[in-house]
């Protein structure tokens, strides 16, 4: 029986944590409060996420090895780049690998999961032809007729989620568009054109995955420029174009960016009588408290003092200024 989950977040680590079929993190980088809607519709065979975001954000997912997802725009205007692959009103992208989603405006989304398996044997009964998930990110232009029934289907099976629950939950009305939107899916994968990426950019994915691996390890004290330029194999030079490529901003910028997010789970965390602020900066390489205390308070519109002091259950939604920020060499 078809299954619908309608959710409203404000706090981003809590969407982050929600999104379907893959383990992600990221941070919010746009000005003004966040909030994401949620769509999430399971059928008998396939999985329809739809998302609304009012922040641009970035984020790292490792999508789950069992299930073939794909993701599109859903509304025009939407720039949304994943694993340095710009994602247009007339592509959809094939999640085949681990990698960085970055936004550049609010935008509105949509994805579809399969199981594996379960795409094979549609491909195989419906295209007389087994579709193999690709075992990397790949970008896929459908002809136009079959990526706009695709989109056709998924807003209105989403339309139906938020204003007619009960009809979608009916055996015969979910199934018929379990078999519709399976379908319109293998029809944008086996007549869609694979766009071939180049050598550099496979060398410039897994020197990103190098680098998110590396922080993912390394989350307290300091960091320079010569540890990430190390841990990634490559020069700063080509750490700078890879990070402009997959993230929009410079490796220094999003290391600061990084570990500022972590100081601010920290605080929310904290314990004013347990812990000082003092603490929580070093521990994430801040040493220079009044200059951590200017960019904190730049990003996040308050002092991190009056963030540690806020009782665990009065959250404030998050709310970034956006405000540009000199970098030094460490975070």
């Amino acid at each position: 029986m078809p299954d619908v989950s309608l959710q409203v977040f404000t706090d981003p680590d809590a969407y982050h944590a929600a999104i379907p079929h893959a383990h992600a993190e990221g941070m919010i980088i746009g000005r003004g409060p966040f909030r994401a809607e949620s769509t999430r519709v399971r059928l008998d065979r396939l999985w329809l996420n739809r998302g609304a975001e009012s922040s641009p954000r970035v984020a790292y997912a490792a999508p789950d090895p069992k299930k073939f997802l794909i993701v599109f725009a859903t509304r025009p205007g939407t720039q949304v780049h994943l694993n340095g692959l710009e994602l247009s009103q007339d592509d959809i992208i094939a999640l085949g690998s681990e990698g960085n989603r970055r936004s550049y405006t609010p935008c509105q989304w949509g994805s579809v999961a399969l199981m594996r398996d379960d795409l094979a044997a549609a491909g195989e009964a419906l295209m007389g032809g087994e579709l193999v998930a690709p075992p990397v990110t790949r970008l896929i232009k459908p002809p136009p007729a079959a990526l706009r029934r695709l989109l056709n289907l998924h807003e209105a099976a989403g339309h139906l989620a938020k204003t007619a629950p009960d009809i979608l939950a009916q055996l015969a009305v979910g199934r018929a568009m379990d078999q519709a939107l399976v379908e319109a899916t293998v029809a944008c994968l086996a007549s869609g054109d694979a766009v071939e990426q180049r050598h550099v950019y496979r060398h410039h994915a897994r020197v990103m995955r190098r680098l998110e691996e590396f922080l993912q390890t390394n989350l307290e004290g300091p960091l320079y420029m010569d540890d990430l330029c190390s841990a990634t194999g490559v020069s700063y030079r080509t750490l700078y174009v890879c990070c402009q490529e997959h993230l929009g901003m410079s490796p220094k910028r999003y290391l600061l960016l990084r570990r500022m997010h972590l100081a601010w789970r920290a605080l929310q965390k904290g314990d004013v009588g347990r812990t000082t602020v003092t603490e929580i900066a070093t521990n994430y390489g801040f040493w220079e408290l009044g200059r951590f205390s200017v960019v904190y308070r730049s990003l996040f519109g308050e002092s991190p003092s009056t963030t540690l002091r806020r009782p665990p259950d009065d959250p404030r939604p998050l709310e970034i200024a956006g405000a540009n920020v000199k970098l030094a060499e460490s975070a």
